[in-house]
């Protein structure tokens, strides 16, 4: 299967990188702190949503800006304790792409986002974060101001997922889907494409635009 685009637009957590041990960690001890309880927090879908829609289940509404701070601070304060580390195919696959034809779509915050790819070495010269947006994934919201940014007609740009409120919103947002199964299973994900992790794909890249195929 080849895939025409003029733009890739790329989840960071679950698709560039495994942030997977410190999320448990940082949100686990979040969760305690504000008194949420196990079958509670259970119950709650983290991966591939803003944190404010998170907290927002969870906390009455004049405790959801406290609560946001915190697990912020938790988050970028626990980056350089190694619970973050590039994917598979990752670099190699980024390395092959021209800076102005992809960009970062992340539910995560701009300072928590930054850290988190200054720590592996990819610095995005388009980056869309939390902070940027109204509505988080599953809205296509982010996808779409990404396609904004890049000059680039939705139909047109790629979305890489690995969470279903991801792509969902790429969905949403009338762009090609491509899903990651470093998160989920392969029955969980709805794609166009779906593949174990980027080292399973090339990009050629032309004039126009990218073309991406499944490595044989």
């Amino acid at each position: 299967m080849k895939i025409q685009a003029e733009a890739l637009l790329f989840d960071n957590d679950g698709t560039l990188v495994s942030s997977l041990e410190s999320v448990h960690r940082c949100w686990t001890r979040w969760a305690e702190e504000f008194g949420i309880t196990a079958e509670a927090f259970a119950r709650v879908e983290l991966h591939g949503r803003k944190a404010g829609d998170i907290a927002a289940e969870l906390l009455p509404a004049d405790v959801v800006p406290a609560a946001l701070a915190r697990i912020e601070r938790l988050e970028v304060e626990d980056v350089p304790n190694g619970g973050v580390h590039l994917l598979p195919g990752t670099t190699a696959f980024m390395d092959s792409l021209p800076a102005d034809r992809w960009a970062v779509v992340t539910s995560a915050t701009r300072r928590l986002a930054e850290a988190r790819l200054e720590a592996v070495g990819i610095l995005p010269k388009t980056l869309v974060a939390a902070d940027d947006v109204t509505r988080g994934k599953p809205d296509p919201e982010p996808y779409l101001l990404a396609a904004r940014e890049l000059g680039v007609d939705p139909a047109r740009c790629v979305v890489f997922e690995d969470a279903p409120a991801g792509l969902r919103a790429g969905r949403a947002a009338g762009m090609t889907t491509v899903a990651l199964t470093t998160t989920h299973q392969a029955h969980e994900l709805d794609a166009d494409l779906v593949v174990e992790n980027l080292s399973a794909l090339s990009a050629l890249v032309t004039a126009g635009s990218v073309e991406i195929s499944v490595r044989p």
